[in-house]
């Protein structure tokens, strides 16, 4: 701004309070008005009025310098000397973290769900009892020549790799479709977890697979050929039960597969591998198992349902409501204990096997904890609690049959002392 333009300013402002002085009271307002609006004006700065040479600026050149310029880097080492000991850490930070090997092998027995081998070694025992009392009660004690122990062995070696090898290709198939990835109850989740990557649980569980499969071809080479059918069945339906986009257990074939499985399949198969032949009394005995397994899976189903249905697994308990889901479950688990009054009531009927009724209050704790609770937690212990009931109820029916075979045959036991 010029001096000729302030001192025009200084000579308004000096009118203006010279005004002021002579106007009546009512006009003063408006005059103090105008001096604020000239105040204010006078603080403004156009951009018109401001010279460019007035402007501070920095030479081109100087910045083409800074630009130029390098900050200069010393590298210094920071290894510590000898007088310098860092204390150890209390807690090992996690990529310092080793596993031992022993942990190592307890991450992979826990994510191989030990728990579930009772679904298939109980009708496996059963199975194999059954063959036992019947050469039992046919030459007494003599009988006992003509069964195999050893085949017993290796027929439970191989059912429990099958299904050891069947659980870790569930949990590897169940991460690729998403299933299961937010439920915190469901057992395994080797992978879920982050411990294991996903193609060793499948290489692990195609090796269990392939060796369980290879001593059932050496038991069919011993025993007939009729058990690789049962062997090859079991083979199938342990790694098409949750693998491919097109799972059994996907399209509502779980239920079926399951009773199938751990019921005829292994009993059958047990009995057939000692005496190498079919019994229709034991395909009675095996529908216990089968309808107590279906049981176990269903529940299994329903306490899955909600994540199964968001990643779009279907099954009977996604399908059917809650009603219908108990009423099902109840029926399950109501033919066993029916399938065990037909055997055990008739006349000359081995009455024993109705000691497996001792299973009933904790049929009653399974039962009314079905009705009781529509949460997943709940039905989580449901589950545990049809773990139990399975198990105790096979093992009752073997201790049965194991007593109605030997009972009748101790008196000829001290004869067969003497020389």
């Amino acid at each position: 701004m010029s001096q000729q333009e302030l001192t025009n300013k200084e000579q308004s402002a000096k009118e203006l309070e010279t005004a002021e002085q002579h106007s009546d009271p009512i006009s003063n307002g408006k005059g103090k008005q105008r001096e604020n609006e000239v105040r204010a004006s006078s603080q403004i700065v156009t951009a018109e009025s401001v010279q460019a040479e007035e402007v501070p600026t920095i030479p081109l050149g100087s910045l083409q310098t800074l630009s130029t310029l390098q900050p200069e880097v010393s590298v210094h080492s920071v290894e510590a000397g000898e007088a310098v000991s860092t204390p150890a850490p209390l807690v090992a930070q996690p990529a310092e973290y080793r596993r031992s090997v022993s942990e190592w092998l307890r991450l992979w027995w826990e994510g191989m769900r030990p728990h579930y081998l009772v679904l298939s070694v109980m009708p496996f025992l059963l199975g194999s009892v059954l063959a036992l009392a019947q050469v039992l009660s046919l030459r007494g004690p003599l009988g006992l020549g003509q069964w195999h122990p050893q085949r017993f062995l290796v027929g439970l070696l191989a059912v429990v790799l099958l299904q050891l090898g069947a659980n870790l290709i569930n949990d590897y198939y169940d991460y690729l479709r998403g299933i299961d990835t937010s439920n915190t109850l469901g057992p395994g989740k080797l992978i879920q977890q982050g411990l294991i990557k996903p193609t060793r649980v499948l290489a692990l569980g195609l090796v269990l697979l392939a060796g369980g499969s290879l001593l059932g071809l050496l038991l069919a080479l011993a025993s007939g050929w009729a058990l690789f059918l049962f062997g090859l069945l079991g083979l199938l339906a342990a790694y098409f039960y949750s693998a491919t986009r097109r799972a059994l257990s996907s399209l509502m074939l779980g239920l079926p597969v399951v009773f199938c499985v751990y019921g005829p399949l292994i009993t059958l198969g047990a009995y057939y591998l000692q005496q190498v032949q079919l019994s229709e009394e034991v395909l009675l005995y095996s529908l216990m198992p089968g309808l107590l397994a279906a049981a176990f899976v269903y529940v299994n189903d329903m306490r899955d349902v909600e994540d199964d249905a968001q990643a779009g697994k279907h099954t009977l308990a996604n399908t059917l409501g809650l009603g219908l889901n108990r009423t099902l479950f109840l029926a399950l688990l109501g033919g066993a204990y029916l399938v065990l009054l037909f055997i055990g009531f008739p006349h000359n009927a081995p009455h024993l096997v109705l000691i497996a009724l001792w299973t009933l209050p904790t049929l009653v704790i399974v039962v009314s904890g079905i009705l009781r609770t529509d949460l997943a937690s709940g039905l989580h212990l449901v589950l545990r609690d049809m773990l139990k009931l399975e198990a105790w109820f096979v093992a009752l029916l073997v201790v049965a049959l194991l007593l109605s075979a030997l009972l009748p045959i101790l008196p000829q036991v001290p004869s067969l002392a003497l020389p």
